[in-house]
């Protein structure tokens, strides 16, 4: 569980340390909205599965920042905690659109 208010640092910190072909999982509370964000070799794939679903692929790390803060404001706006897991990409269950 990650705060909220250093969602941002806090992924891109995360994703600094993962592997190639895994997946960061961030899920609200209860679990009804999330955000998949598969790591390649250089740039990274990022799936929105909640108030909207949308697939943003190969961005770099500038770009990830930028859509991280809207991602936040949009699927997140209530939330003060998020539940962060490391998956397989096959295990992320994300839909490509």
């Amino acid at each position: 569980m990650i705060n909220k208010d250093s969602f941002i640092a806090d992924t891109l910190k995360r994703l600094e340390k993962l592997e190639v072909g895994k997946c960061l999982d961030i899920r609200t509370f209860k679990k009804d909205r999330k955000v998949v964000i598969e790591k390649l070799a250089v740039n990274y794939n990022v799936y929105e599965e909640g108030f909207e679903k949308q697939s943003f692929m190969n961005l770099e790390v500038q770009d990830m920042k930028k859509l991280l803060k809207t991602l936040e404001r949009r699927e997140f706006p209530r939330s003060n905690k998020l539940r962060v897991y490391v998956v397989d990409a096959k295990e992320a269950g994300h839909v490509t659109y």
